[in-house]
Parts: structure tokens; C-alpha cells; sequence
């Protein structure tokens, strides 16, 4: 996570990290290397082999070795900012959901707390000292979005709503059968929700999805197959963009999305 100095602090309740658990550190490193173009510094001892992921001098994400018995499913956890990790964390009990691992110090960086919601999707909780998180400022290769995909939007949002203070706003003008909410904080969006019912994969479960910018989608795409990967949804024009959802070669799962410009 990025020094104090660089980055800014985000609002409570924004999603401010990404990070991935492998069993082949190296390997991994090389395939998201040639992918985004990531450099690596070494991450804090204390939580085994771990690197950083910088891109043009920017932190931007976290990838850890598993111990060889570790079995935990390989998947890219979305963290979400807070000002008090144990008080959030109680607020997640209270809510319904689940608190995995701590709260417990980072070292200096920072306290970290691994939850689920109440329909098992797993997020972290950052509270940042030394360490505030990914700087905000977008590029190929850095994490712009994050979306829950889970049965229902409207029952798991309220949750993010009592926890966080998000604001979950449905879109007018979407059909009926489409569940979808954003979830806003003062206004700006940070998130959203998307309910698949039944279509939600059962080999994944409810699951933080974790966008990452390209410049091309569909030759990103292509890339992460060359690569050992395998494409997950083929590349489709999206809410934000043109986007395709794919895998690395442990099986972790993460979409690709080249923005509409901005006018």
C-alpha cells in the first residue's frame, strides 16, 4: 500500500486495496508482469512471502504466498477503507456477517480485518497509518472498479448500507428483472451490487469482482489466455465500458475494462 505521503485517504466505506493469495508467488508475479506491466517491491515480513504490486511509482496491489497446506479458494479481496477496523468489524457481527481473520496490525501500515458479508461474499477492512492504500489515479493496469456479484442486490446492499453509510441508488432506467445497485458515498459512486439469482456461479459463490483497466479488452483478453489464463465472459460492452471477466492461472478470477472516454 502506497506511502502516507503519496496517497489520500479514502472515505470509509471506499474500496482502497486489492489483494491475492497464490500458491506460485513467481509464476504469478510473471503472468500479471507481462499482463499490466507490474514491477514489485518486497511487502512486510510478517505476513510471509508478499509483494507489492507498483506501477509508474504507484502501489497498486498485494499478491502473498499460501503456506503449501493452504486451501483457500484463489481469488483477488476487494478492501474496503475505515477509520476504526474493530469498530467496523463489530458492526459487520451485528449486521449479520462474519469476521474471519482479527482485527490485527499490519505492522506500522495499518489494522486489517477479513470478513464476508451475510451471503458469504469475503472483503477486507483497512484502517490506514503508515500505509492509506492504492493511490487513486487510474491507468492500465490499476484496479477502477469493484462490484459485488451475489443472489440478491437488494438484501446483501443494505448491509454495505448499515455498515459502510453507503447509499444504494437502483437505476432508473433499467428493466425490471435487471439487479443492479450502486452504492454511493456523499454522492460519488465507489461500488455496486449486481444480483444474478441462480446464475451465480457455483464454484465462486457471492464474490467481490475486482475491475482493472486495459487499454484494449479484447487484446487484454487475449493476452491473459497466451498467458495460461482462460477468459471467464468474453469481452462485452458494459455498464462502464467494454469489459470481459477472466482468470489468472491459479484460477483467480478478475475483470478487464477499457472506460469510455470522458467528455
Amino acid at each position: 500500500m502506497t506511502e502516507a505521503a503519496e496517497a489520500i485517504r479514502r472515505t470509509p466505506g471506499t474500496p482502497c486495496w486489492v489483494s491475492l493469495m497464490v500458491h506460485g508467488l513467481g509464476s504469478t508475479e510473471d503472468f500479471y508482469a507481462d499482463l499490466f506491466g507490474w514491477e514489485y517491491v518486497p511487502g512486510p515480513e510478517q505476513l510471509g512471502p508478499y509483494v507489492r504490486a507498483v506501477l509508474d511509482g504507484h502501489e497498486v496491489a498485494g499478491i502473498g504466498e499460501m503456506p503449501p497446506d493452504g486451501h483457500l479458494p484463489m481469488a483477488w479481496t476487494t478492501y474496503l477503507a475505515t477509520d476504526d477496523a474493530d469498530a467496523t468489524a463489530e458492526s459487520v457481527r451485528a449486521c449479520g456477517g462474519t469476521v474471519a481473520v482479527g482485527p490485527l496490525d499490519a505492522g506500522v501500515a495499518g489494522r486489517v480485518a477479513i470478513c464476508s458479508d451475510p451471503l458469504g461474499a469475503v472483503f477486507g477492512l483497512w484502517q490506514a497509518q503508515a500505509r492509506l492504500g492504492a493511490r487513486p489515479h487510474g491507468g492500465p493496469g490499476t484496479p477502477v472498479w469493484h462490484e459485488l456479484i451475489t443472489q440478491d442486490a437488494s438484501t446483501v446492499g443494505k448491509f454495505y448500507e448499515h455498515v459502510f453509510g453507503h447509499e444504494a441508488q437502483t437505476h432508473a432506467t433499467a428493466p425490471d428483472d435487471f439487479d443492479h445497485l450502486t452504492l454511493n458515498l456523499a454522492g460519488r459512486p465507489v461500488a455496486a451490487v449486481h444480483g444474478v439469482g441462480r446464475s451465480l456461479p457455483h464454484d465462486r459463490g457471492p464474490h467481490w469482482l475486482a475491475y482493472f483497466e486495459v487499454e484494449d479488452t479484447d487484446a487484454a483478453a487475449s493476452r491473459v489466455e497466451e498467458l495460461g489464463g482462460r477468459v471467464v465472459d468474453p469481452p462485452r460492452e458494459g455498464m462502464r465500458g467494454r469489459q470481459a471477466t477472466v482468470a489468472d492461472p491459479e484460477g483467480a478470477v478478475f475483470a478487464l475494462l477499457r472506460s469510455r472516454p470522458s467528455h
